[in-house]
């Protein structure tokens, strides 16, 4: 495709839920009535693309999961190219204060420095540590909306322990956990049409301009970013690297899973209303659809993915597959019942087919494919979940069933 056109279609397809209409007309071709979700028959996830069933871990191993991580790679988030030139990473602590919270903690900024001859970019991880600690101690890695480089991460005496978005980091320290914050964009613009002037260019070939149709958008370039972070952690002496959650809210929830489906070292994955391209089946068309998601996005997901708009019964993934790449590592997932555009049953029952995997792994999933009651949480499964009442955000009472389960898991 012509760039300039392209980058013209993308910035009309972006701002056409603000062009002359309401977003309440926007929606109202959506489905949210449970009565109306069309029939769809998932794709096995226990079946190889040759059609054999998957009855071994081996097989899940060496064969079904890595066709799986292609297929997503190629149709739905899109590949890492591979670099012209070499990529030159370095670490940095640019600053360190070791009575953050009026000394429970030590905050470190680590800065990461990205170069080759094509040019160079940077990212901002913050890294807080519990001084209450005498070893290596779990740690959440948190896809951020929040800068890392403004003021949202200073805390005050008044704040009680918590950021201003309402993190409860006294609790995290409390409980024994460091908390780590990557800046969702350092590396890729959260508008991002061009890719020119983030990560993307280093990786361009000689000529090129713009990511190729199977090549990675911006879920893609977030999940890397959180997985130079890891390699950031497994060289710090303060955090077990071996028990690392990574967890996302939102369009970072639906970043957290592709990161830990591609990333091993990740030793669970926390999705808080993920919805459309996270945790949410695609077949069920509730709520956010792929054509209102590349319609007002299409530069989250590779261009290859445009081709299955009104067309999800063609696609040979679901995100059950996604969760289930995850496995045996546990993947919790949140919903809330207010929070219909990301269709809190189809989060459930992704969670709930994905749990075969686990099953085969000797792990334990989820058994009913009712969704459990509002406020129930599923904390000692390998496959956790809660909806609660309300809306899109993360609460209190989020937040401490994301810590139990952490606990159930890291600390038995």
């Amino acid at each position: 495709m012509n760039k300039t056109i392209f980058c013209l279609t993308v910035l009309l397809l972006s701002t056409m839920p603000v062009l002359g209409r309401e977003q309440k007309e926007y929606d109202s071709d959506l489905i949210y009535d449970e009565s109306k979700v069309p029939h769809y028959d998932l794709p096995p996830v226990l079946v190889t693309a040759e059609g054999k069933p998957v009855t071994t871990a081996e097989q899940w191993r060496t064969i079904r999961r890595p066709q799986i991580l292609s297929l997503f790679s190629h149709l739905v988030y899109g590949c890492v190219p591979e670099p012209e030139s070499p990529i030159n990473m370095q670490f940095r602590i640019v600053k360190t204060d070791p009575q953050f919270m009026g000394g429970q903690a030590t905050r470190k900024d680590v800065q990461i420095r990205f170069s080759n001859d094509k040019g160079r970019a940077e990212m901002l991880v913050l890294v807080f540590v519990p001084n209450s600690a005498t070893q290596p101690v779990p740690a959440f890695v948190k896809h951020s909306f929040n800068n890392t480089k403004s003021q949202d991460f200073d805390t005050h005496p008044q704040q009680a322990g918590r950021l201003r978005n309402g993190w409860p980091l006294g609790e995290f320290f409390d409980r024994g956990y460091g908390f780590v914050a990557v800046y969702q964009q350092d590396l890729v613009g959260h508008n991002e049409v061009e890719f020119l002037n983030g990560i993307h260019r280093l990786f361009y070939r000689t000529g090129q301009s713009l990511p190729k149709a199977y090549e990675w958008g911006c879920l893609s370039a977030v999940a890397w970013g959180a997985m130079r972070a890891m390699d950031y952690l497994e060289t710090d002496a303060d955090i077990d690297h071996t028990r690392v959650v990574i967890m996302g809210h939102s369009k970072m929830g639906k970043a957290a899973l592709w990161t830990a489906a591609q990333d091993e070292r990740f030793a669970m994955a926390i999705s808080a209303q993920s919805g459309c391209g996270g945790a949410a089946l695609w077949r069920r068309k509730t709520g956010e659809t792929l054509e209102k998601l590349v319609t007002r996005f299409p530069y989250w997901l590779c261009r290859n993915a445009w081709k299955f708009v009104n067309q999800e019964d063609d696609l040979p993934v679901d995100q059950h597959m996604l969760l289930a790449c995850i496995a045996p590592r546990p993947v919790y997932v949140h919903s809330g019942v207010a929070d219909t555009w990301a269709d809190a049953r189809g989060e459930y029952l992704s969670a709930y087919h994905a749990s075969e995997v686990y099953r085969l792994l000797g792990k334990t999933g989820l058994t009913s494919e009712s969704s459990p009651p509002v406020g129930e949480a599923i904390i000692r499964s390998d496959v956790g979940y809660h909806i609660r009442e309300g809306g899109h955000s993360i609460e209190t009472y989020d937040w401490q069933r994301f810590l139990d389960f952490a606990d159930y898991h890291f600390k038995n």
